[in-house]
């Protein structure tokens, strides 16, 4: 790489350095010498078999704790023939990287110096850093009172305690430039390069941006048929029957081809083969000592007894009471609405028109805002329960913030269209909902960062005597830029963002058709925002395996059957098949649950019909299980013919 070549003639380095370790200021200096020793020592000796040296600064006041950390490609071949890397083969197929078969993959050239990406190499020193644990050691050296045991991972130890501060993959400059160029720099209506971004930020992230664009192109077809309508059919509710049928459709399609999509990218890179990781204790989790029964290892046991009295008598009371909190909200602003109204019918001014408009803009701030606090606190509450592993975590903290994000959103909308029965209230509501969130979210999760990072860039830039900024930092000064940047915090709140606007969509945009329109225009400028927000405002993440869009897929697939049953209910309500049952309600309300479950029906039957991995995956899936299980009966054929071999043997000598 450039970088590590300009890195070790300016530095003096051997290798190319690919993390920083950041320990804190005032860190024991004898348990500096143990951690930097535990990440050279070899692997056979417990420690990661890395290389790490010092990073030295000129500034007396900065913090001189930082450590530049590396791997031979040697240490990288081993490592990923150990957690299963996947890679491209000459002849085109997907298999696990073995150093034994090395020659047969694509691209290893020069004993392997440039088969890894640079995330890759930085996936693997992550996953060697993480795999540090404790061997006879019971305290952290310099630490007498924070005590360790066999088989605890020393960096998650080092970071609860506040010793070690962070470790993050460091930026290539180059790679960035370019990637920066293709990705954002220039406006172009065509796809995002998802192998550049996976190749550089993983398939996480990457999958992000796939889902991210699949949607928006989507939405176009939505998009169109909704101008149209919103142009000559505004006020006629009537002809809105046929958007809602299209959108029923839509949402149950629109899933469904994007497992196929998301399937065919994660062969393409690897994931979809690639085997599972154990999943070890998650960094907050604590308890009493125990002996975990499928590692043999000790580590802290906590009761699930416990953890459930924590969920039930604490967490669902508590999530309740928030949602109470929030139907509480929501009704001060009908009482806006309600005077907003009278105000408007006693004035009859272009200002009293604009008012109308107040109530709903002020509560789409206040949702914004209660969904934020609200996240924090269902951070705070999930932590508490004391989750053992990291994805137990997750789903409990999606769970609490998907329950309150979509009755805190569309709670309103839900009251207004089945309860009030005004659809031009409704109209008026998810119109300035959605426009307001959007607004706000590109300020708070992209603008607002970016102009912080700017003042950052612009005080390095006038330390160093710069008056430009387009000129590049020298490595060091970047290095030091990079420390102090905000940290990723993952897609959470990117597909929570997608989530609900696909609420909006699918839910009622039979009654406001430009919802598509609006959600197409934002998704185009998210893309560039957070493009640009990934790229120069946050440190880059590391690189994680990700072979779908987890539980979020399951989220978007609930959000699609409640929007059946929506869009029913508002069919069941237009005046058009009103004035057909005008004398019994009972007969309209049964063709309504006839029609929602003929259709939730249809939907589940797409969801069988339509295969989630194309056929020519499956047809690869199933040859690389054919020819791995050959392999191993080969293998278990060889080690038979071995023993009978040494038992024949051992027979002639024992034999007179």
């Amino acid at each position: 790489m450039k970088m590590g070549l300009l890195v070790e003639e300016d530095f003096g380095l051997k290798f190319t350095p690919l993390v920083v370790i950041e320990l804190d200021k005032n860190a024991n200096e004898e348990a500096i010498k143990w951690l930097v020793k535990r990440i050279r020592d070899k692997k056979e000796h417990g420690g990661a078999e890395l290389m790490i040296e010092p990073f030295l600064m000129s500034s007396s006041d900065e913090n001189h704790n930082l450590f530049l950390v590396g791997a031979s490609t040697r240490r990288l071949l081993l490592a990923a023939e150990e957690i299963g890397i996947v890679k491209e083969c000459e002849d085109g197929s997907m298999r696990a990287f073995t150093c034994s078969n090395r020659n047969m993959f694509k691209d290893f050239k020069d004993g392997g110096d440039s088969f890894f990406s640079m995330a890759e190499c930085q996936y693997i020193i992550k996953l060697q850093l993480d795999s540090l644990r404790a061997i006879n050691e019971r305290i952290i050296p310099g630490y007498p009172q924070v005590k360790l045991y066999p088989g605890k991972s020393i960096l998650r130890r080092l970071m609860s305690k506040g010793i070690l501060v962070q470790y993050f993959p460091l930026h290539d400059k180059e790679e960035l430039k370019k990637l920066s160029y293709s990705w954002y720099s220039k406006f172009q209506l065509s796809y995002q390069p998802l192998d550049d971004i996976r190749h550089y930020f993983g398939e996480a992230i990457s999958l992000y941006f796939g889902f991210l664009e699949y949607l928006t192109f989507a939405l176009i077809p939505m998009a169109l048929i909704g101008i149209p309508y919103y142009l000559f059919a505004w006020e006629d509710f009537e002809k809105y029957t046929l958007f809602a049928t299209f959108n029923l459709v839509w949402s149950t399609v629109l899933l469904e081809v994007w497992k196929r999509c998301c399937a065919s990218l994660a062969y393409r890179w690897g994931t979809l083969i690639r085997k599972k990781e154990f999943e070890e204790p998650r960094p907050g989790f604590h308890g009493v000592l125990g002996i975990n029964p499928v590692t043999g290892r000790e580590e802290p046991v906590y009761s699930s007894f416990k953890r459930q009295l924590r969920i039930y008598l604490v967490s669902v009371p508590f999530v309740l009471l928030c949602l109470y909190f929030s139907l509480y909200i929501m009704m001060i602003y009908f009482d806006m609405e309600n005077w907003a109204l009278g105000y408007h019918e006693e004035e009859q001014s272009v200002w009293s028109s604009l008012v109308l408009f107040l109530p709903s803009i002020i509560y789409a701030i206040v949702i914004e805002v209660l969904n934020r606090i609200y996240r924090y606190a269902a951070e705070f509450l999930t932590g508490w329960e004391n989750h053992r592993l990291e994805s137990s975590y997750q789903n409990h903290l999606v769970l609490k913030v998907l329950v309150f994000n979509f009755l805190n959103c569309f709670a309103s909308l839900f009251y207004i269209a089945f309860v009030l029965y005004d659809m031009k209230l409704l109209r008026q509501s998810l119109a300035t909902l959605l426009i307001t969130s959007q607004i706000l979210n590109q300020i708070v999760e992209a603008f607002l960062p970016y102009w912080l990072q700017k003042r950052r860039n612009k005080k390095v830039h006038k330390k160093l005597g710069r008056t430009s900024m387009d000129k590049e930092l020298p490595w060091a000064e970047q290095v030091k830029l990079e420390a102090d940047m905000d940290t990723y915090l993952g897609t959470f709140d990117d597909y929570l963002e997608l989530f609900l606007q696909f609420g909006y969509v699918s839910l009622f945009s039979c009654v406001f058709p430009l919802a598509a329109v609006l959600a197409v225009l934002n998704n185009v400028t998210e893309i560039y925002s957070d493009a640009l927000k990934m790229c120069q405002v946050f440190k880059r993440p590391f690189s994680q395996p990700a072979a779908n869009i987890g539980v979020w897929q399951l989220a978007f697939e609930t959000m699609s059957v409640i929007s059946v049953v929506t869009n029913c209910a508002l069919l069941g309500m237009s005046p058009q098949v009103k004035s057909l049952f005008q004398e019994s309600d009972t007969n309209l309300i049964l063709l309504v649950l006839a029609v929602e479950h003929i259709l939730l029906a249809f939907k589940f039957i797409l969801m069988f019909v339509i295969p989630d991995v194309p056929k020519d995956i499956r047809t690869q899936l199933a040859k690389l299980e054919f020819e791995s299980l050959e392999a191993l009966k080969q293998q278990q054929t060889q080690r038979a013919a071995e023993s009978l071999k040494e038992d024949r043997e051992e027979f002639k000598l024992k034999a007179p």
